[in-house]
């Protein structure tokens, strides 16, 4: 049997068909490989602790075919319910983080820290709006002794929210501003590294240690002076700032964020201080979410109780930015992971706290109640490397008279519930679905609509409606009516909604022969209930839990769901349906289908969405539903932007910047453009961007292509159409299109 020592690191692990390839790290277990353990059908290696200890760990390949291995137990406490992450206490000034006490909300001030009255002011503001926690931005020694001035006019106030000092690139400063605030923030990709130059280093093992032995001396005064204060650590990570010798190693990736905070993790730890938590940011929420999920695997394989700070970095702005941090911080809470969380949005800090506040909420609500569904075992769903499960899309069949391929679509399908009122307007009802019109005929574009459900038919003398009706079918756009209405008022080419009884009951067999079906389904069903979807040839499948239903968690049991169709080789494509309640607020509705549709989408779990709120207006459900698509990494229907939430360090009115470039270039899917108040974290904070637009000194702006800069110290009045000149230089802009 072979053996091979490989980093505590599990998730560096690498498999090759003859034995296993290992990477860099400073604590070793052994493995061992050849040996074909039969798990789940899936081949599993065996690994185990070289120091003294009993613990195992199985590893298999992330996916069919990876060669990343990945941890077989556990990175929640359960998959079928949400069950809060035990944690230890940790405090921050007076208030406690950790599994026992409620899930924290925290911001960050945009103020020049320097500034101590407009620093204090807004901080007041903050914390008269019911965040918890307060960080302020540390750049320098100015801004570290007028932090002194700003705890000391705060506490006079009689205001004792914690206050978080943001540190990079400055130890000294860190160990200044320790003396008087209550928690450090450090980024381990710039703390003791140098600023990341994107360059693939060669490193020999006493290379590599030496750099581990200049981290710790720099880092060490730090942590012995947190223990002597009594004062709280975040190890914050950002996916784009990992130093140039972490991404040698592991590339620019979720393990690479794990290993860059375990490296400052062991150190605290060698000097027995724990009063430190965790954070893995990036402004994609599929990899944040990654991130978080091999930390959290590593930390139960170490047998660590560390909290978790939650974010998605660079969120942007509106609808936008809760939408992204929706997805990101709700798929984790829902695990039961996260013990405080910052919503990073390009708006005033005050305007985080209520979709912060609305995002904790969730989360302790579903772990308070245990929402979940009956135990299974889940054996498909790939949590740590993404893969989607792409459901069969139609085809066309034999004698068929329209063309149904065009119902769903591959990247991800938006399906919107009309009514029989806006069929009375034909042309403002095509319009509505974002559809083309030439000569008054709808046809498809890249952002419309791909099947409506109409719960009510037209009479069938209602000749206009049912007109309208069948220009929409004529271009492929599938329209959904219930089986009752089908049968007493059929439309040509419909597809019919059944659900799992009127299956079972054969009522679906009145229809004609070849009637496309779409079928509704709950997820918690006996599986003898679902075994009808063997015998059935569905078109799609509709995920469809009630609203009202909050014991059962609608997360949980579209993976249950998943999973008998993955193990019964059933490749239905299935959509997310939520019906929302009348009245919803629109940030609930926001946040929301994020958390619930969007905690799918980022496991590659679902093929589209459908959003029904009845006095919801039908243009905010649409671009809902896209936006929830593009931020999951699916469909691409407008520009996505990397937008930095602002701070002390921001060189310019983020907000006002943001908005004009945003209106001049919103029209382009596909490109991705950053919007940096300052390259502190270094051009890797855009790592998602094509184009970067980044604060570089008062009143001058650099301008990127990816991580390289292009051009330098733009005078700022000049620099949006300097953007947009860069967009056509590298042939991507295209004009915006006309207003018909």
């Amino acid at each position: 049997m072979a053996t091979g020592a490989a980093p505590a690191s599990f998730m560096s692990l690498k498999g090759r068909d003859n034995g296993l390839g290992f990477v860099k790290a400073s604590d070793f277990v052994k493995v061992s490989d050849l040996k074909r353990v039969k798990s789940h059908r899936t081949k599993v290696f065996v690994v185990k602790n070289s120091k003294p200890s009993s613990d195992i760990a199985e590893f298999r390949p992330a996916s069919e075919g990876s060669p990343l291995l990945v941890p077989v137990q556990k990175y929640c406490e359960s998959t079928h319910q949400t069950i809060r992450r035990k944690t230890r206490t940790v405090m921050v000034g007076d208030v406690a983080l950790g599994s026992d006490h409620p899930i924290r909300i925290q911001t960050m001030t945009t103020t020049d820290t320097k500034d101590v009255a407009a620093t204090v002011e807004q901080v007041m503001q903050i914390a008269d709006r019911g965040a918890d926690i307060v960080r302020i931005t540390v750049q320098g020694k100015r801004e570290a002794d007028a932090c002194f001035e700003i705890k000391n006019t705060l506490v006079q106030k009689n205001y004792n929210i914690p206050l978080v000092a943001d540190i990079h690139f400055a130890p000294s400063v860190a160990l200044r501003v320790a003396e008087c605030f209550d928690k450090i923030r450090v980024n381990p990709g710039n703390f003791a590294d140098r600023r990341a130059q994107f360059e693939q280093l060669e490193y020999t093992d006493d290379d590599y240690q030496k750099e581990l032995e200049h981290i710790e001396k720099v880092f060490v005064p730090l942590v012995e002076k947190c223990k002597k204060y009594g004062r709280a650590m975040r190890i914050g990570t950002n996916h784009g700032s990992l130093s140039d010798r972490i991404m040698s190693y592991y590339g620019d990736s979720p393990r690479g964020m794990v290993e860059s905070a375990f490296e400052f993790a062991r150190i605290c730890r060698k000097l027995d201080f724990h009063n430190f938590v965790f954070s893995m940011k990036a402004s994609n929420p599929v990899i944040m979410v990654q991130a978080y999920r091999l930390l959290v695997a590593e930390m139960y394989v170490q047998g660590w109780d560390y909290p978790l700070h939650l974010g998605v970095t660079e969120a942007g702005e509106g609808e936008d930015g809760r939408m992204k941090s929706a997805i990101g911080i709700g798929t984790l809470l829902q695990d039961g992971l996260g013990d405080t969380i910052r919503v990073s949005l390009t708006e005033p800090p005050e305007e985080e706290i209520d979709p912060c506040r609305k995002l904790a909420n969730l989360g302790m609500k579903a772990s308070q109640i245990q929402q979940g569904v009956a135990p299974f075992e889940e054996k498909h769903r790939r949590y740590f490397d993404f893969q989607r499960r792409t459901g069969d899309l139609p085809v066309q069949k034999e004698g068929e008279e329209v063309d149904y391929r065009g119902v769903l679509h591959r990247d991800g399908s938006v399906l919107m519930s009309v009514s029989l009122d806006q069929l009375k307007t034909p042309e403002l009802f095509y319009r509505s679905l974002a559809a083309k019109l030439v000569l008054g005929m709808p046809f498809k574009d890249l952002a419309t609509v791909d099947s409506i459900l109409l719960r009510e038919l037209p009479p069938a003398d209602d000749k206009d409606a049912r007109l309208a009706l069948k220009r929409l079918i004529d271009v492929s756009m599938g329209v959904i009516t219930p089986l009752s209405e089908q049968l007493t008022k059929p439309l040509p080419n419909a597809m019919v909604l059944v659900n799992l009884n009127e299956l079972s009951t054969g009522a679906h067999k009145l229809l004609p022969d070849g009637t496309r079906l779409v079928v509704s389904v709950r997820g918690d069903e006996s599986y003898e209930e679902l075994e009808i979807l063997k015998s059935v040839d569905a078109t799609m499948i509709l995920h469809d839990l009630p609203y009202s239903d909050e014991k059962t968690g609608r997360v949980h049991a579209a993976r249950r769901l998943f999973e008998y169709l993955s193990e019964n080789s059933l490749n239905f494509p299935v959509l997310h349906h939520i019906t929302f309640p009348k009245g919803i607020p629109r940030d609930d509705l926001v946040i929301k289908a994020g958390a619930n549709a969007g905690a799918l989408l980022v496991d590659g779990l679902g093929d589209g969405i459908l959003l029904e709120a009845p006095d919801q207006d039908f243009e905010f459900l649409r671009n809902t539903s896209f936006n929830l698509l593009q931020g999951c990494r699916m469909r691409n229907t407008k520009t996505e932007y990397v937008s930095c939430p602002s701070c002390g360090r921001t060189l310019f009115d983020l907000q006002e910047i943001s908005a004009e470039i945003r209106e001049k270039t919103s029209h382009l899917p596909g490109v991705s453009i950053a919007i940096m108040g300052c390259i502190v974290n270094g051009p890797g904070e855009m790592a998602d961007a094509d184009f970067g637009y980044v604060g570089g000194a008062p009143g001058k702006i650099d301008l990127y292509v990816g991580k390289t800069v292009v051009q330098r110290g733009i005078a700022m009045e000049n620099a949006t159409d300097a953007l947009i000149q860069l967009i056509k230089d590298n042939g991507r802009w295209v004009d915006p299109p006309v207003e018909e």
